[in-house]
């Protein structure tokens, strides 16, 4: 029986390769939670580099949250990923969630750097 972990990185291998296949050159944001902060970046695998980083760990997003592990601190890191992305000069993305469900935390990341202006 596979360990949890090896599951996990199964699903993550799963989701790479379907967005790799997609992406059209287009940068990902990449997503990762873990139970205390949640971390996204936007990176550019043709270059090989990170193009923009935010997480709740951030000392703008610290001292305004009270705990970095629930979706209003989520919505913030979204946030604040689409507006250095702009200002990276990138607007369109492809989303990985990584070996996570589309939900909860990675659902109110995803949608508030919609409305921050990413578009995927």
């Amino acid at each position: 029986m596979s360990t949890s972990n090896e599951l996990f990185g199964r699903r993550k291998a799963r989701t790479r390769t379907a967005i790799r296949k997609k992406s059209g050159g287009r940068p990902r944001l990449s997503v990762f939670r873990s139970s205390k902060h949640i971390y996204a970046q936007i990176i550019d695998d043709l270059g090989g580099r990170t193009l923009a980083s935010a997480s709740s760990l951030d000392t703008e997003l610290r001292e305004a949250l009270g705990k970095g592990a629930d979706k209003a601190a989520a919505e913030k890191v979204g946030k604040l990923i689409a507006e250095r992305a702009i200002k990276a000069g990138v607007t369109e993305v492809v989303f990985d969630r990584g070996g996570y469900i589309y939900h909860g935390r990675v659902k109110a990341l995803a949608d508030a750097a919609r409305e921050g202006g990413l578009a995927f």
